[in-house]
């Protein structure tokens, strides 16, 4: 009834030559580096120099080379900047926790107090 397969399967799983594997600590060292770099974007955008270094300091370590630091201001709101770097540093310090990075997570942790402690101020400056 059916004719057998003659050529060997598109669908069939590659071997272990056909590409490289990383580990499980090099993808999330990548996850992670991707999230500092984001955050350091945000956090030179919001003129923050010193703790831009900081971060700038783990992404390189992380890469082994020294991050593309952000050349333009995209003149977003302050308030809004600093929500964006709370979630950055919040996915930083998540994923610094699951590969035990200690010095990544006490970072990020930090600079999602700073950015809380920013949005607090923001909102008791604006308040009538």
């Amino acid at each position: 009834m059916y004719e057998p397969i003659r050529s060997k399967s598109v669908h069939s799983m590659a071997g272990e030559r056909d590409f490289p594997h990383r580990s499980r600590e090099e993808e999330l060292d990548i996850q992670l580096a991707g999230h500092l770099a984001a955050l350091l974007a945000v956090t030179d955008e919001l003129g923050l120099a010193a703790e831009a270094e900081r971060i700038a300091e783990q992404v390189a370590r992380l890469r082994g080379a020294p991050p593309a630091r952000h050349a333009g201001l995209s003149g977003a709101d302050p308030a809004a900047l600093h929500h964006r770097a709370l979630a950055l540093a919040g996915r930083a310090l998540v994923v610094a926790a699951s590969r035990a990075d200690t010095a990544v997570a006490i970072l990020a942790a930090g600079r999602m107090d700073a950015h809380t402690a920013a949005l607090r101020d923001a909102r008791l400056v604006g308040a009538p």
